[in-house]
C-alpha cells in the first residue's frame, strides 16, 4: 500500500542575485550543486566541513564557459578576512575553457562562517556562497506523512526513511501521540547512515487525525524536529448479498441475505458463494463465525474462512459448503460477519434440505399361480427410483436356499431409472408357498413384496393360493380367526357362528348391545413391521402362528470338519389346528435340516436338527434355511369347503454361520466400506428413531458379519448377522428410543469374518428433543406511541431451538384482539429457524396499554392449544396518542415550468407529536386559464409524488419530492391532502371525510415564446414602408401563431437537429409563411431586413433559422441520391451562392431579452428565388418560412404585388360615410411605372346590386416612382350583410398585369351587436416597435416607428410627439421630412420639417393629422431623410469647386497645333473649324433613376476620367420610416359609436356658408350622384394640376380686384330684410347672440363697468343719510345688473368658433412647449406640486351676501341689509 510522503522544504537559495534576468540551470552532479549564470557554470556554494583551528583549508572554485562565445568577467574578494583568494584580475574564458580559483579558509574560533565571492559581467552580477560549518547532528526525513484511509479498530501503516545528514553519530527518539505509533521508537544513526521507520495508525473512532510527531536527536545537546502525521479513520459498513436468484418472499432490487441451497442429495456436498460487500471507503477486516447455537447440532453448513479483509468499495466472495446427512431434514443455520471492533453484525441465513432416494415397487405382490412339481416359473418385478439420488437396495432373501430367487437381489439403482428384476419360483414340495420379502433401501424405509404360488403333484393338489386369500388372511388375522384351521372355520360358518362381510372376509357374530364395526386390517409402517416381528424385539404387530428357535446360530469353529455338532431346532405350533412343516432342501449347501417335513399337532412343538457338514478348511460358511408351515388340511383342495377359509403358509427362516479356520490361522482380512451416520435423527422424547447403514464388500471373498446386540441393548439392529457376497452390500437398519434430552452415546461392536480382531465399533449418538422456543427480548415487546385509530407494526423474532420442526399458534385475549394482531398467527418453524413476525398494535384511546399474548408450541401441526400444552407468554407494552401532520410551507409556487419538462421541489412534512404517523397523500388538480373545462378535466395528473404514502417518525420531518410536468400552457393548482393510514383507511380509496388539507402547489405551464417586436429594411428594400414590410413578411400571422401552443407534430424534434436524409427535409409544422423580400433590379444592393426578436415569455428560449442544408444529416457518398429534382437543384443553387443569408442563425434569449437578426437577399440572378427556412424554437414552435425574393432586369417595369388577394376593412351596412381604403403597390424596378385599374368588374358588381356602388375606385390610374409605394384608393359600401368579391385586373404599362381579388365584408351592427370594427385600426400585434433596432451605418433613430391616431372625428386636429435621436457620438445630423403623396401633405403636418440634431441630442417633431373632410382610413408612410452634416458640408464644398471649375472652363481655353488637325475629325458636322479648343467639359454624372448599389455604380474609365470632371453626387440619406395610421369618421357616426371619446376632441364650427358647402352628407351625396364629380375623382395628375392652376388664377384675381372688395363690404352693411323677422324664437336668439359678439352696445362701451382702484371696487360709505342709503342701494343694484350684462357678453364671445379655435391653438402650443421643455430636462412632469400658504383675507365689517352664477367664475357681493330693497329688486336678484 502506497503512502504519500512529502519531502523536505527547499533550502533557501545560497546565491544572492544582484540583478534580474539570470537563468540558472541546476547541474546533474549530486556532490556539488551547480548553476549557470549567463553562460558561466559555477558551484552555487563552497562548503568547508571537518576543519580544525590553526590550519588552513583550501578549496577550489571552478568557473567554466558553457557559452559559444568568449566570456569576460571580474570578481570581488570576500569581505571577511577568514576567506582569502587571489588578487582580483580580469578573466577571459574561451568557449569550453575553465578557470580554477583557489579559496583559503583560515578559522580563528570555533563557530560557523559565511561569506561570498561576487562576480561581475556586462549582463549583471552573481555570487557564490562560502560557508564553513562546525560538525553538528542533523536528521533528514519527510516533513509530513499521509497514511491511507483506515477502518476503525483496524490498522494501516506506511514507512519513511530517516537519514543522518550531519557530521556526528546521533541517537534519536520519537514521541508519537495516539493513535499513531513508530517502529522503532528510538535508535542510533552513524554519519551517512539511514533507517526505515514504520508508522502504524490504529484508530478507535472515526475521525480525521492530524497530529505532530516529535523526533529528539543529538548526544550532548538535544535537538528536535517535528513531522506531521495525517490520517483518516472511517467506520466500515459491510453487507451480505447472495448473487443469482432471489429468495422466495424477498423484495426485488434489495440485497439478499438468505442463501438457499435447495434440496441436496444425502452424503454429498454443495458449495455456493456469497458476496460480502464493503459499502465504505476503507478496507474492512472482518470475522466470519457461526451463530451461537447448541453443541448438539451436527453442523451441515461449513465455511473454511474465518477472517478476511474486504477491500474498500469492493466485495469478497465467500464459499459456504452444505453437506446434509439425514434424508428429509430441513437445515437452517446462521453465519455472522463482524467487522473488527464488533461495530455491527451482518447475518447470513442459510437454508437447505436433504433429499434421498425415492424407490418404489411397481407391484406389491408377485403371483406365480400354480405349477407342477419339478417345474419353475419366472415373473418380472419392476423397481423404480424417481429421485435423482442413487439408491442402494437389497432384497432380504437368500436365493440359494429358497424356492423364490431374484437375479439381482442387491445393487445400485441410479437416479430416475427403473430396473426389471426376474423372480424365479422353484417349488420343492406340492404345497402352497407364500413369503413376504422385505426390500431394504439405504436412506429410505424398507419396502415389502409378497411372493406366492402353488405346486401340484400327481398325488397332492392343494388349493391354489391367490391374492384375495392374502387380503382375507390379513383381515382374519386382525379378527383372530387365523389360529383356527379351515375345516373348523367351515363348520363354524355352517353353524352360523361366523359370518362374511361385504369383502367375504370372515367375522364373528356382532354383539347385540355393542354395535361396533368389525376390525379391519390397516397397513403398519414399514419400519414398525420390520422391527416389531417378535424376533428382533420383544414386540410384535401380531402374535406368531408358528415359531422356530433359534432363528440365528453360529456354529463357530468347526475343526476338524467331522466334529461339527448338529443344532437342535424347535418349531412350535401356536394354532388350534394341525400343521405340517416342510423345509426347503439346500442342495450343495453345508447346512441341512432333518427331517425335511413333519406334522405338528395343535399347540405342540417338534424338534428338528440342523446339520453342518463342511467340506473345506479355513473357510467361512453362511446360509439361510427356509421352511414353510401350513395347515395340514390344505394339502388337498378337496378338503376346503369355503374359499374364504384358506390360510396361506407361514415362512420360517434360520440364519446360520460357521467357519473352519484353524486355531492359529488368521482369517481373511475383510475389505469393506461402512456408511454409518453419526447421530440418530432427532425425535421427541420416548419416540423411536431410525437410521440405516450400508456395509459394502469391496473384496473378492465373502464377508460374514455379526452385531453384538447385547453390548448395546438400547439400539436394535436388523439383521444381526449374515453374509455378504463379493461385490455385494448389506443394508442395516438401526433403531433406538431416546427418553431424555441428554445426549447418549451408543457403541455397537460389528464383528466381521467371525474373528474378534475384525471388530468395528459403530458409534452413534441419540438425543431426545424437547420443545424449546426462544422469544426475543425476554418475552417483552415494546411499541412506540401510536396515533389512535392507526396501527403500528413491529417485528418480533421467535426461534426454534430444536432439531425438529415445531408448530406454533398464538392466542390473544378476545378483549385485546381489536388492539393487537400478529401475522402469521400460526405456522411451522424449521429446525433452528428464526422467524420475524409482524405484530400490529392499534390503540383506540389516549392511554398506556399492557397486553398479554400466549404462544403454544408442539410437534404436531397445528400446535395443540390447551392449558396442559407447552406455551410461552409475551408482554406487549404500548401507548395511544394523538397526532397531526402539517406542511412547512402551506403554499408553494413553482413559477413557470416549461410544458413537457420536469420541475421538482421538496415538500417538507412536519410531525410535532410523540407518535409516528403513517400517511397517505392524495392530490386534486385544478387547471385554469383560457381553456375548455370539459377538455382539461380529463387530462392526466401533471403532479407526481415521489411516494404517496410513508411514515413520519415522532418529532421529525419527512421530505417528499414533488415533480410537476404541465402538459398545457395553463395555470395548474394542486391541492394536496393527507389521510392517516388506519385499518379503516388502508389505501387511497378512502372517503373524503378522512382527508385533511395539507398544502397547495401552483405552477404555470409555459412554452418558450418569441415574437417579432420590430422590423426595418435597408439596402434595395429601404423604400419599403414598415407596414408594407410587416405584411410582406407575414409578421402579424407569425406573431399570432407564436403565441399559441405548439402542435404535437412540432415537438417531434424538440431541439434543432439534423434529422433529414434528403435535400428537402420533411415538414412537421402546420404553419407555412411567406417571407417576401420584395423585388429589385439585378446588381442592386442586397435587400436587408432587420428583425428584432424578443423573448416575451418567462423562460429562456433557444432559436435557430435552419436552412435545408442545416437539417440534412451527413451521409456517405454512396448513400446520396444522384438524381436531383429541379426543386432540389434550385435550392442547391441558392444555398451555394448564398442568395439568402441570416445572421446570426441561432441564439439564446433570456426572458425579456432582445436580439437583432439580419436577413438579406442578394440580387445576383434574374428570377424568383424560393428557399424554405425553418424557424425552430427549442421545446416550442417550428415554423416554415418560405423565403422569396424577385430579381428583375434593368429598365424592366415591375410592380411587386404582396399577394393576389386583398381584404378590405369590414363595413357596417347602412353606413352613410364609408371610409376610403388603400391598396399598396410597390415598384421594385428601376423605372417609373404607370398602372391602370380596369373597372369592368366593378361595374358588373354595381349592376348586380341595384346600381349601388359597392366598390368605388378613386384612383383608377397613376404612376409609381422607382423603389417607392403607390396607393390605389377604394371605397367599399356594402348593401347587405355578406361577403363581396370582385376580381380587378391591374395593368402595368410596359409590364406584366395582375388579377387581384378584393374582398369586403358587410355586417349588420344590430345583429352582431358590435361596433368593434371601428376600433380595429391596427391589427392587435402591431405595436409601436422598438427603437433599439437599427441597420448598419444608421446615425439617427426615431422614438416611435409607428403612430396610431385611432378613430377621430372628421376635420379635427390630432397631434403626436416623436423624437428624432442622434445616436452618433461625435457627428451632427441633418434631417428632412417628406410624405409619400399629395394627399398626405394635405392632412399631415410635421413641425419642424427639417433641422440639425447635435451629437447625442434629440429633436421633438410634432405630427399633426387633420382629416380633409372625407372619411378615410389613413395609412401614410412618413420618411425622414437623415444626412451626416459633415458629408453635406463636404458635398457643398465639392459642388462649389465643381461650379467654379465649370465657370473657369467656360472662359478659358488652350490653343495647340494638334487641335487644328483634330478639328476636322469633330463629331459635329456643322461645327466651325477653329484653331482653338476649350478644356474638357464639365458635365453631370449620368445617373439612372434606380436604386444605387455597389454592383451598379457606374465608374468612369481612366480615359474618360481624364477628360471629364464628374459633378459630385449628393450623399445618400438614411431613411427612417414613420408609419401613421388613423380612421376618420363623420361627426354623427363618431358621436354614435364613440360617445365617451367625443369630449376629447375639439370640433371647429365653420360659418354658415362653410357648413352648406362642406357638409359631409351633401358632399358625399354629390360625389356619389354627380358624374362630373366622379370624373374629377378619376382624373389624372396632369388634369388635376390644370384645374388647380385655373382656380389659383381666379382666386388671385378676386383678391387683387378692389371693386370686388367694395361690393362685398356694401353687402355686409345692407339693412336686415323684412322677411328675416319671420323665424322661430330659438333661431332668433341664436342669431342675436351671434350678433352680440360683433355689434357693440351701450353697456359694453360704458367705461363704468370696470371701475376699480387697486383691484377692488369702491365701497359706498355707511355713514350717509337714509336717503343716500336708498340711493346707494339703487346704485349697487345697477352695478349688479351691469356685471350680469358683461357676463352674458363674455359667454357669447366664448361661443364664437374663432374663440374656440384660438383657445385650442393656445392650449396645443402650451402643451407642446411643456413637452419640449420636459424632453430637455427643464421641467419635471412627475415632481410633487409645491403648496404655498396664502395670508388670511382682512375682516370686513359689512356682511355680504355671496352668490355665484352658473357657468362663470366671477363673484358678486351684495349688502346683507336688504330691508330697503323693493320686492322687484329682490326678485331680480333672485333671478
Amino acid at each position: 500500500m502506497l503512502a504519500e510522503v512529502q519531502g523536505d522544504p527547499p533550502n533557501p537559495d545560497p546565491l544572492r542575485r544582484r540583478c534580474c534576468g539570470c537563468a540558472r540551470k541546476p547541474s546533474s552532479r549530486k556532490a556539488q550543486k551547480k548553476g549557470t549564470f549567463w553562460g558561466i557554470e559555477v558551484a552555487e556554494t563552497l562548503q568547508w566541513r571537518g576543519w580544525e583551528l590553526g590550519k588552513e583549508v583550501i578549496k577550489h572554485l571552478v568557473l567554466k564557459n558553457v557559452h559559444e562565445k568568449t566570456q569576460k568577467l571580474s570578481y570581488r574578494c570576500p569581505s571577511t578576512r577568514f576567506f582569502i583568494t587571489v588578487f582580483p584580475q580580469p578573466i577571459a574564458l574561451s568557449p569550453g575553457m575553465s578557470l580554477t580559483l583557489p579559496v583559503i579558509f583560515r578559522p580563528t574560533e570555533k563557530r560557523d562562517y559565511e561569506d561570498s565571492i561576487c562576480f561581475q559581467k556586462a549582463e549583471g552580477e552573481f555570487s557564490v556562497t562560502l560557508r564553513a560549518v562546525l560538525p553538528h547532528p542533523c536528521l533528514s526525513f519527510p516533513a509530513a506523512v499521509q497514511l491511507p484511509l483506515c477502518a476503525v479498530h483496524s490498522a494501516t501503516e506506511t514507512t519513511f526513511t530517516v537519514r543522518n545528514v550531519g557530521d556526528l553519530t546521533t541517537v534519536f527518539a520519537w514521541e508519537t501521540p495516539s493513535p499513531f505509533s513508530m517502529t522503532p521508537e528510538h535508535g542510533v544513526l552513524s554519519v551517512g547512515a539511514e533507517c526505515t521507520v514504520k508508522v502504524l495508525f490504529q484508530p478507535k473512532a472515526a475521525a480525521v487525525c492530524n497530529v505532530i510527531a516529535t523526533c529528539w536527536f543529538g548526544v550532548e545537546e538535544k535537538q528536535k524536529r517535528t513531522m506531521q502525521l495525517r490520517a483518516q479513520a472511517k467506520y466500515p459498513y459491510l453487507q451480505v448479498n447472495v448473487p443469482g436468484e432471489q429468495h422466495k418472499g424477498a423484495q426485488p432490487g434489495k440485497l439478499q441475505d438468505v442463501l438457499c441451497f435447495g434440496s441436496v442429495p444425502v452424503g454429498t456436498s454443495v458449495e455456493k458463494c456469497v458476496e460480502i460487500l464493503n459499502m465504505s471507503a476503507v478496507d474492512a477486516p472482518c470475522m466470519i463465525e457461526r451463530a451461537k447455537d447448541p453443541l448438539l447440532q451436527d453442523h451441515v453448513f461449513s465455511c473454511d474462512v474465518s477472517h478476511a479483509v474486504v477491500p474498500a468499495k469492493g466485495k469478497l466472495a465467500l464459499c459456504i459448503r452444505f453437506q446434509p446427512q439425514a434424508v428429509g431434514e430441513h437445515s437452517t443455520d446462521y453465519f455472522t460477519v463482524t467487522p473488527t471492533g464488533c461495530l455491527q453484525q451482518t447475518v447470513l441465513k442459510m437454508v437447505g434440505s436433504c433429499k434421498g432416494p425415492l424407490v418404489s415397487l411397481h407391484q406389491s405382490s408377485v403371483d406365480f399361480d400354480w405349477i407342477n412339481l419339478g417345474e419353475s416359473s419366472t415373473q418380472m418385478l419392476k423397481i423404480s427410483n424417481v429421485s435423482d439420488v442413487p439408491a442402494y437396495y437389497q432384497f432380504d432373501i437368500d436365493g440359494r436356499g429358497s424356492v423364490f430367487s431374484l437375479d439381482r437381489p442387491c445393487g445400485v439403482l441410479e437416479g430416475t431409472t427403473t430396473l426389471v428384476l426376474k423372480v424365479t419360483f422353484r417349488p420343492a414340495h406340492p404345497i402352497s408357498y407364500h413369503r413376504r420379502v422385505v426390500c431394504l433401501v439405504h436412506h429410505q424405509e424398507p419396502l415389502y413384496v409378497d411372493f406366492f404360488g402353488t405346486c401340484h403333484s400327481d398325488t397332492a393338489k392343494p388349493a391354489i393360493l391367490q391374492a384375495r386369500h392374502l387380503s382375507w388372511y390379513r383381515t382374519n388375522t386382525v379378527r383372530g380367526l387365523t389360529f383356527y384351521p379351515p375345516d373348523i372355520l367351515s363348520v363354524m360358518l355352517k353353524d352360523g357362528k361366523l359370518l362374511m362381510d361385504e369383502k367375504r372376509a370372515l367375522m364373528l357374530l356382532p354383539e347385540i348391545p355393542l354395535d361396533k364395526p368389525p376390525k379391519e386390517y390397516t397397513e403398519a409402517s414399514s419400519m414398525s413391521e420390520y422391527f416389531y416381528d417378535g424376533i428382533s424385539s420383544d414386540l410384535a404387530l401380531f402374535p406368531p402362528h408358528v415359531s422356530v428357535s433359534p432363528r440365528e446360530h453360529d456354529f463357530g469353529r468347526c475343526v476338524p470338519l467331522c466334529k461339527a455338532e448338529p443344532l437342535p431346532l424347535c418349531v412350535t405350533n401356536h394354532t388350534k389346528g394341525k400343521i405340517t412343516v416342510a423345509w426347503t432342501p439346500s442342495y450343495g449347501s453345508a447346512f441341512q435340516v432333518t427331517p425335511e417335513s413333519c406334522d405338528i399337532p395343535p399347540l405342540k412343538s417338534s424338534a428338528f436338527r440342523v446339520l453342518f457338514q463342511p467340506t473345506q478348511l479355513n473357510s467361512l460358511y453362511a446360509a439361510e434355511l427356509e421352511g414353510f408351515a401350513f395347515y395340514k388340511v390344505l394339502r388337498q383342495y378337496s378338503n376346503i369347503e369355503e374359499d374364504a377359509t384358506i390360510c396361506p403358509p407361514w415362512c420360517l427362516t434360520i440364519r446360520l454361520r460357521a467357519h473352519t479356520y484353524e486355531a492359529k490361522r488368521e482369517h481373511f482380512i475383510p475389505q469393506y466400506l461402512l456408511d454409518v451416520p453419526k447421530t440418530f435423527p432427532p425425535v421427541a422424547s420416548d419416540t423411536d428413531t431410525y437410521c440405516s447403514a450400508l456395509l459394502s464388500n469391496t473384496g473378492t471373498s465373502m464377508i460374514t458379519f455379526s452385531v453384538n446386540q447385547a453390548a448395546c441393548p438400547s439400539v436394535l439392529v436388523k439383521p444381526h448377522s449374515g453374509h455378504i457376497m463379493p461385490g455385494g452390500h448389506q443394508i442395516f437398519f438401526l433403531s433406538t428410543r431416546p427418553v431424555n434430552t441428554v445426549s447418549q452415546q451408543h457403541i455397537l461392536p460389528l464383528q466381521l469374518n467371525s474373528y474378534p480382531g475384525y471388530t468395528k465399533e459403530i458409534v452413534l449418538r441419540s438425543c431426545a428433543e424437547s420443545l424449546l422456543l426462544l422469544l426475543e427480548g425476554d418475552g417483552k415487546l415494546y411499541f412506540k406511541p401510536v396515533c389512535i385509530g392507526t396501527s403500528s407494526t413491529q417485528r418480533y423474532t421467535i426461534k426454534n431451538c430444536t432439531r425438529l420442526p415445531m408448530a406454533f399458534t398464538w392466542k390473544i385475549h378476545l378483549s385485546d384482539s381489536k388492539l393487537l394482531s400478529v401475522r402469521p398467527a400460526a405456522g411451522l418453524l424449521q429446525p433452528y429457524e428464526a422467524m420475524a413476525q409482524a405484530w400490529t398494535f392499534t390503540p383506540d384511546n389516549v392511554t398506556k396499554y399492557l397486553l398479554r399474548a400466549v404462544v403454544f408450541v408442539g410437534w404436531e401441526s397445528p400446535a395443540p392449544v390447551s392449558p396442559q400444552s407447552i406455551h410461552y407468554n409475551l408482554r406487549i407494552i404500548g401507548e395511544g396518542a394523538l397526532g397531526t401532520i402539517r406542511a412547512q410551507k402551506e403554499h408553494m409556487d413553482l413559477g413557470n415550468v416549461l410544458v413537457g419538462n420536469l420541475k421538482d421541489c421538496s415538500m417538507v412534512l412536519l410531525n410535532d407529536g410523540i407518535c409516528s404517523l403513517q400517511y397517505i397523500l392524495s392530490v386534486e388538480q385544478l387547471i385554469t386559464g383560457l381553456c375548455d373545462p370539459e377538455e382539461v378535466c380529463s387530462d392526466p395528473m401533471a403532479l407526481e409524488l415521489e411516494h404517496s404514502r410513508g411514515t413520519i417518525p415522532a418529532r421529525s420531518k419527512a421530505f417528499v419530492r414533488v415533480t410537476v410536468r404541465p402538459a398545457r400552457q395553463l395555470h395548474y393548482t394542486w391541492s394536496i391532502s393527507y389521510a392517516i393510514c388506519t385499518p379503516a383507511v388502508p389505501d387511497l380509496a378512502s372517503t373524503k371525510a378522512e382527508q385533511h388539507p395539507l398544502c397547495c402547489i401552483e405552477a404555470t405551464g409555459v412554452h418558450p415564446t418569441i415574437r417579432i417586436a420590430a422590423a426595418c429594411s435597408a439596402g434595395s428594400a429601404s423604400g419599403i414602408s414598415r407596414l408594407l414590410l410587416w405584411r410582406l413578411l407575414s409578421l402579424d400571422t407569425l406573431n399570432e401563431y407564436l403565441q399559441r401552443d405548439p402542435a404535437p407534430s412540432e415537438l417531434t424534434y424538440r431541439v434543432p437537429t439534423r434529422h433529414s436524409t434528403c435535400l428537402i427535409p420533411p415538414i412537421y409544422t402546420p404553419l407555412q409563411l411567406d417571407f417576401n423580400f420584395g423585388a429589385a433590379p439585378i446588381g442592386s444592393e442586397p435587400a436587408l431586413v432587420m428583425l428584432l426578436l424578443v423573448n416575451n415569455g418567462v423562460v429562456p428560449v433557444e432559436w435557430a433559422f435552419l436552412f435545408p442544408s442545416d437539417q440534412k444529416m451527413d451521409m456517405e457518398h454512396w448513400a446520396e441520391d444522384a438524381n436531383l429534382s429541379p426543386r432540389e437543384l434550385h435550392q442547391m443553387r441558392i444555398q451555394d451562392n448564398q442568395l439568402f443569408s441570416v445572421s446570426p442563425k441561432s441564439g439564446k434569449l433570456l426572458p425579456g431579452q432582445e436580439e437583432a437578426v439580419q436577413l438579406s437577399h442578394r440580387h445576383d440572378f434574374v428570377g424568383t428565388d424560393h428557399l424554405p427556412v425553418l424557424l425552430k424554437a427549442s421545446y416550442g414552435h417550428e415554423i416554415l418560412l418560405n423565403f422569396r425574393g424577385v430579381t428583375v432586369e434593368k429598365e424592366q417595369r415591375y410592380v411587386h404585388f404582396a399577394s393576389s388577394k386583398h381584404l378590405l376593412t369590414p363595413i357596417a351596412i347602412g353606413t352613410s360615410h364609408p371610409p376610403v381604403q388603400i391598396y399598396e403597390l410597390y415598384n421594385g424596378g428601376s423605372t417609373t411605372v404607370m398602372f391602370e385599374v380596369q373597372l369592368d368588374s366593378i361595374t358588373r358588381v354595381q349592376k348586380d346590386n341595384y346600381q349601388h356602388p359597392v366598390f368605388i375606385c378613386l384612383t383608377p390610374r397613376g404612376e409609381i416612382a422607382p423603389g417607392t409605394t403607390g396607393h390605389i384608393e377604394w371605397i367599399f359600401s356594402p348593401l347587405e350583410a355578406r361577403t363581396y368579391l370582385v376580381d380587378v385586373p391591374i395593368h402595368i404599362l410596359g409590364g406584366d398585369s395582375a388579377l387581384i381579388t378584393f374582398q369586403g365584408e358587410g355586417y349588420d351592427p344590430k345583429a352582431t351587436g358590435e361596433s368593434a370594427t371601428f376600433r380595429e385600426v391596427l391589427s392587435p400585434s402591431v405595436l409601436l416597435g422598438s427603437t433599439k433596432l437599427t441597420v448598419p451605418g444608421q446615425a439617427a433613430s426615431l422614438s416611435h416607428h409607428r403612430i396610431c391616431f385611432g378613430n377621430i372625428p372628421d376635420r379635427t386636429r390630432a397631434s403626436r410627439l416623436v423624437f428624432l435621436n442622434n445616436i452618433s457620438e461625435d457627428k451632427a445630423v441633418v434631417f428632412t421630412w417628406r410624405t409619400g403623396s399629395v394627399k398626405d401633405n394635405e392632412v399631415l403636418q410635421i413641425a419642424p420639417e427639417q433641422g440639425v440634431v447635435q451629437p447625442r441630442g434629440s429633436t421633438p417633431c410634432f405630427i399633426t393629422l387633420q382629416p380633409s373632410g372625407r372619411v378615410s382610413l389613413y395609412s401614410a408612410d412618413l420618411v425622414c431623410e437623415v444626412y451626416i452634416q459633415e458629408s453635406l458640408v463636404q458635398y457643398e464644398r465639392d459642388l462649389q469647386e465643381w461650379e467654379r471649375e465649370k465657370e473657369r472652363q467656360a472662359v478659358e481655353f488652350t490653343i495647340t497645333e494638334q487641335d487644328l488637325r483634330e478639328t476636322a475629325h469633330l463629331c459635329e458636322p456643322s461645327a466651325v473649324v477653329r484653331k482653338y479648343k476649350t478644356l474638357p467639359p464639365v458635365k453631370n454624372h449620368p445617373a439612372a433613376n434606380q436604386p444605387a448599389g455597389h454592383l451598379q455604380r457606374r465608374l468612369l474609365s481612366s480615359k474618360e476620367a481624364s477628360h471629364v470632371w464628374v459633378k459630385p453626387e449628393p450623399p445618400r440619406p438614411i431613411l427612417l420610416h414613420l408609419d401613421v395610421t388613423a380612421r376618420s369618421h363623420s361627426t354623427e357616426d363618431f358621436f354614435s359609436n364613440f360617445t365617451s371619446e367625443f369630449p376629447k376632441y375639439f370640433l371647429p364650427r365653420p360659418s354658415i356658408h362653410q357648413v352648406l358647402f362642406v357638409d359631409g352628407s351633401v358632399d358625399r351625396n354629390r360625389m356619389e350622384k354627380d358624374p362630373e364629380w366622379l370624373s374629377l375623382a378619376t382624373a389624372s395628375k396632369e388634369e388635376l394640376q390644370i384645374v388647380t392652376d385655373l382656380l389659383i388664377g381666379v382666386i388671385r384675381d378676386l383678391l387683387e380686384n378692389t371693386q370686388f372688395h367694395d361690393a362685398v363690404r356694401r353687402s355686409l352693411q345692407e339693412p336686415i330684410p323684412y322677411f328675416s323677422q319671420f323665424q322661430r324664437e330659438e333661431t332668433a336668439k341664436t342669431q342675436h347672440r351671434g350678433q352680440c359678439s360683433t355689434i357693440p352696445s351701450s353697456l359694453s362701451a360704458s367705461p363704468d363697468l370696470f371701475t376699480e382702484e387697486n383691484g377692488e371696487r369702491k365701497e359706498t360709505s355707511q355713514e350717509s343719510s337714509p336717503s343716500n342709503d336708498v340711493l346707494g342701494s339703487w346704485e349697487g343694484l345697477s352695478e349688479v345688473l351691469r356685471h350680469e350684462q358683461l357676463r352674458e357678453q363674455k359667454m357669447m364671445m366664448k361661443r364664437q368658433p374663432a374663440f374656440g379655435s384660438l383657445v385650442e391653438m393656445v392650449l396645443e402650443n402650451t402643451l407642446q412647449n411643456i413637452l419640449v421643455e420636459a424632453s430637455c430636462g427643464e421641467v419635471v412632469l412627475t415632481a410633487q406640486p409645491k403648496v404655498i400658504a396664502l395670508p388670511p383675507r382682512p375682516f370686513r365689517s359689512l356682511a355680504r351676501l355671496r352668490s355665484q352664477c352658473q357657468g362663470c367664475l366671477c363673484r358678486r357681493e351684495v349688502a346683507a341689509d336688504c330691508s330697503l330693497l323693493t320686492p322687484k329688486a329682490i326678485s331680480s336678484l333672485s333671478e
